[in-house]
């Protein structure tokens, strides 16, 4: 803990910032490109909201108040800003977010940067068919391996609902599963 404070103090100090910073990225960007890509699902989508997301990061380390861990408060950001990047995307092609969500799902087999063999697209498709805050705490509980407590503090939300949620969400994904596969 006394590191990360001491880190965040480099992050904010006017003449340590760009080195901290650039320690930062190389630390956090592989985990938040994944985290995103979850989200938005395209490789190069990822790495624009990546980007938008360090650069909101930079500019906004000096309203960081420490309430909660570095690391949370850089995937809330993230997590808005994937969020905030495929509302604005269906909501440009006139589609519904979950009709949306159901397209770019469906283009994963094509995608060049995607390594999943035929389940991985099916349980990326059965992701795709959640309410979206099912599967934010989907994939942060399941694939990036985060505690509840965490995921509370990156979503805002209690501990109960985030339980509730990830139920509801593995019976879904589950029942979806069973539907493809038989």
């Amino acid at each position: 803990m006394t590191e990360e404070i001491t880190f965040i103090a480099e992050l904010k100090n006017g003449k340590t910032k760009e080195k901290a910073f650039r320690v930062l990225i190389t630390q956090y960007k592989e985990r938040l490109y994944w985290h995103i890509r979850k989200i938005v699902i395209s490789h190069d989508d990822a790495d624009d909201v990546l980007q938008n997301t360090f650069i909101k990061i930079f500019k906004n380390i000096d309203k960081f108040n420490e309430q909660s861990k570095l690391y949370s408060w850089m995937y809330r950001i993230a997590t808005n800003e994937a969020i905030t990047f495929i509302n604005k995307r269906a909501k440009d092609r006139s589609v519904d977010i979950s009709d949306y969500q159901h397209q770019l799902a469906s283009t994963l087999e094509s995608d060049v940067y995607f390594s999943g063999d035929e389940i991985k697209v099916i349980l990326q498709k059965a992701i795709a068919t959640l309410p979206q805050k099912q599967q934010l705490v989907f994939n942060m509980k399941y694939f990036d391996e985060l505690k509840y407590n965490e995921i509370s503090e990156i979503l805002e939300t209690s501990v109960g609902a985030l339980k509730a949620s990830y139920f509801h969400a593995v019976k879904k994904i589950e029942n979806y599963i069973k539907s493809e596969t038989n």
